[in-house]
């Protein structure tokens, strides 16, 4: 036999282990700079939001709310889902892009006339005439966000990141000057809404300057059933996401007004940290990272696992933090007038880490090509929530809404692992321990830190209190992730991923 075809296997199995390597590589490269981008944006983002309570009125982001809704609603119903297509698919997309863009650009216009003329019939809708001219301003944001430029999506299919950071970066500085300067000038809402305006201007450009890719419009038929057959199934699952978390915004901004939905808003966004922070910087790693491993089921489930016990480990202690603390934090740096919004943010919590273990499922699906799947377990949520969400509102107000939100995302959660045991082989009990362990342990930090803030806060300053308290929380934690992770096998992952 010639020597060639005997070395053959081998060179296959060292290019195969070459590109696992590679692509690890690429994923840790890709985390770092995401989470970098993530900890930039809300970090800029925290303190934006934290001088904007003090210099606005909880009416403010009520109208805002909105505002946003009418444009999440729209753009949500008419999601074409190519995008993901488009980094789902391994083979070469370039002959697909001005069709993409073709396609975001008619979207875009379409969105800005429709929002245009229906903003009086959203203000009626929530008893709120000044909306009016807000939700026409907002509108604006849609034409530009569908002339970005399609190339950009390259920076996620390919895992190059730090393009992502450069292109996001300067959107989020230019939201963060405009909102603060105006809202000192203007002390109303229209800091909040000409921010919005600004950043989308900024992402619009920076598209352009950032990616060489210069697409034109040209509307091809082949590609677009090709990627429509993909992209239907993300509709319909965005579509019932939509409905199941801004279903709610909706329901009390008609039911109960506009200062309470900016009520609700606030807690629903400091709740949810864990779900839109820690899985938004996973997600958008592992998604990519996940399409390259699809026809390797072993590689995808030792991935899966690595990501499961990563987000476990940070979201379930983050959401016993905002618990223990949101108190004494809505006092010092929001202001008093933001109290009643304290009991649905302690229900919220719950809601925010689940969701964020939730969210490592999505990629999963996605990647091996089953979007279906994330439709119709968004589906039974929706129904649940739809059952539940009107009488408990109406008796319960802010609470029943936060129960409803947060019991119809348990049993989502509890679909979508049984799905991922199916799909990868791996067990309800091996997912179940890798959850216990950060449960207990952030069970234990919440007692020790409330039993302190008990002692101190009839000798020191409620500053003190919360700092004091805050520092002795993190270094329990701290001890506990030294102390598991040098030794315990289910955290090896974890130390792995930070010694690289």
């Amino acid at each position: 036999m010639p020597k060639d075809k005997i070395n053959q296997p081998q060179n296959d199995v060292s290019h195969t282990l070459n590109n696992h390597e590679s692509i690890s590589r690429k994923v840790i490269r890709g985390g770092i700079w995401v989470f970098s981008l993530r900890i930039v944006n809300r970090g800029l983002g925290f303190i934006r939001t934290v001088i904007l309570a003090r210099l606005l009125a909880p009416e403010d982001f009520g109208l805002f709310g909105i505002a946003m809704l009418s444009i999440s609603t729209l753009e949500t119903f008419s999601q074409t889902g190519f995008q993901l297509a488009l980094i789902q698919k391994k083979e070469n997309v370039k002959s697909y892009l001005d069709t993409a863009w073709s396609v975001s650009v008619i979207r875009g216009l379409i969105l800005f006339l429709i929002l245009f003329l229906s903003a009086p019939l959203i203000a009626l809708f929530f008893d709120s005439p000044q909306a009016t001219l807000m939700i026409r301003f907002i509108a604006l944001s849609t034409l530009f966000s569908g002339l970005k430029n399609i190339g950009i999506l390259y920076f996620q299919k390919e895992l190059e990141f730090n393009k992502q950071f450069k292109y996001e970066f300067f959107a989020i500085i230019v939201d963060l000057m405009v909102s603060i300067s105006l809202a000192f000038l203007l002390k109303n809402v229209w800091a909040l809404i000409s921010g919005w305006i600004s950043a989308n201007i900024v992402r619009c450009f920076m598209s352009y300057m950032i990616h060489p890719y210069r697409p034109k419009f040209d509307l091809k038929c082949k590609e677009f059933h090709e990627l429509y057959n993909f992209g239907k199934w993300i509709i319909s699952a965005e579509i019932i996401i939509f409905l199941i978390t801004k279903g709610d915004d909706i329901l009390v901004g008609k039911m109960l007004g506009v200062t309470a939905l900016g009520f609700y808003q606030m807690a629903y966004l400091f709740s949810n940290l864990p779900a839109t922070e820690i899985t938004h910087i996973i997600s958008r790693v592992t998604f990519p990272a996940y399409s390259k491993f699809q026809d390797d089921l072993l590689k995808l489930k030792e991935a899966y696992l690595k990501v499961i016990k990563l987000t476990a480990f940070i979201s379930i202690p983050l959401s016993g933090f905002i618990f223990i603390f949101s108190q004494d934090f809505t006092s010092l740096f929001l202001g008093s007038k933001w109290l009643p919004f304290l009991p649905a943010l302690k229900i919220l919590c719950i809601f925010g880490a689940t969701r964020a273990l939730n969210a490592t499922t999505g990629p999963i699906f996605y990647a091996m090509g089953k979007p279906e799947i994330l439709t119709k377990i968004s589906t039974v949520q929706l129904i649940i929530l739809m059952l539940i969400i009107y009488p408990l509102t109406n008796i319960y107000k802010l609470i029943g809404v936060s129960f409803a939100v947060t019991f119809s995302n348990l049993i989502c959660s509890y679909l979508s692992f049984k799905n991922i045991t199916y799909m990868t082989n791996i067990t309800i009990s091996r997912i179940s321990k890798i959850v216990l362990i950060p449960t207990l342990i952030t069970c234990i930090i919440m007692g020790a830190v409330y039993s302190l803030k008990t002692i101190l806060a009839s000798h020191f300053s409620l500053f003190f209190n919360f700092s004091f308290s805050l520092i002795f929380g993190l270094s329990i934690y701290l001890f506990f992730v030294i102390y598991l992770s040098s030794g315990s096998q289910t955290f090896m992952a974890f130390k792995e991923f930070f010694r690289k």
